[in-house]
């Protein structure tokens, strides 16, 4: 499998990255079998945060790394700092709060990929840089990032580190897709557009792109007329999308695979590193996104499937 370097890191990451938000000790045997096929394939990074299943999803992974003794093998990804029901959380208490919390989970000493679930930006960006540096120096933390940071922040926060000898981030992990959304998905996310693009392809800063298949849109399973699913409905429907939809048709029958994996493609496609995250649940699943995940696209075909 195709690997990405990221500052920080002495371990290479793979192009995809299983997600774990289904995880449980309940579920365990599927956790397990999930993890397992997914190694067995070539992948090495694992996507989790510290309020999937309310931090199951931690715990079930910690349990699997112990078993197998694979801790040295498998690069972590979680996140911390979302907002509860008070509101946002963005600050060095919950910071640190979250973070030994999930290393204590995951049954680790270190994250690999430390990624703040949010933003708050009425918080300064030296507080927040501070206090995660201050991490990376104890050795919790090999790299930070933004999940759901826009680009400017993500330039601000680097600025300040560059002007106070700290390391800054290293990778984003935004939304990226080939169908361009209508609104968030759920307040403060972020989804990538050209202007952010753009921003990655100058810096070659990472990017970790979530629902990387846009949940399914690509599946062929809706039409304009399904109107079923209300939050795909709300968050992709409309005319651009529908001819994004049928340019990766066409673009799958020419190279003689599915239009999902053509979806793939283009987030791993672009100018800049990046990589996508996967909700695969099966080993039918877990090849399709292998096999998409080996698609070259040309920077005239990437184009075509987004410029409509």
């Amino acid at each position: 499998m195709k690997t990405i370097s990221i500052p920080g890191l002495n371990k290479r990451v793979t192009t995809l990255i299983q997600g774990s938000d289904y995880f449980r000790p309940s579920v365990y045997e599927k956790v397990c079998r999930v993890l397992d096929q997914y190694v067995a394939i070539g992948g090495n990074t694992i996507d989790t945060a510290h309020i999937y299943c309310g931090g199951e999803s931690e715990v079930a992974i910690g349990v699997w790394m112990e078993e197998r003794d694979n801790r040295e093998d498998v690069v972590i990804l979680t996140k911390g700092a979302h907002h509860d029901q008070n509101g946002p959380r963005v600050n060095p208490e919950a910071i640190s709060k979250d973070l030994f919390e999930s290393l204590e989970r995951l049954k680790t000493d270190y994250i690999d990929l430390y990624a703040l679930h949010r933003d708050d930006p009425a918080v300064p960006v030296s507080v927040i840089m501070d206090a995660l540096n201050e991490h990376i120096q104890e050795g919790r933390i090999k790299a930070i990032g933004g999940s759901n940071w826009t680009t400017q922040r993500l330039q601000e926060a680097n600025e300040y580190a560059a002007n106070n000898g700290l390391v800054g981030f290293t990778f984003s992990s935004p939304n990226l897709s080939l169908a361009k959304p209508n609104e968030p998905f759920w307040t403060g996310c972020v989804s990538a557009d050209s202007a952010d693009c753009l921003w990655h392809q100058e810096n070659q800063i990472p990017l970790l792109s979530w629902s990387s298949q846009a949940r399914g849109f690509f599946t062929g399973r809706y039409t304009p007329e399904d109107r079923s699913n209300e939050d795909l409905v709300r968050v992709f429907y409309n005319e651009e999308n529908w001819e994004r939809l049928r340019r990766a048709e066409i673009m799958a029958k020419e190279k003689g695979v599915s239009t999902i994996q053509i979806a793939l493609a283009y987030v791993l496609n672009q100018p800049f590193p990046t990589c996508a995250l996967i909700g695969a649940q099966n080993a039918e699943e877990l090849q399709s996104c292998y096999e998409g995940a080996k698609i070259v696209l040309t920077k005239e075909e990437y184009k075509w499937l987004e410029q409509v």
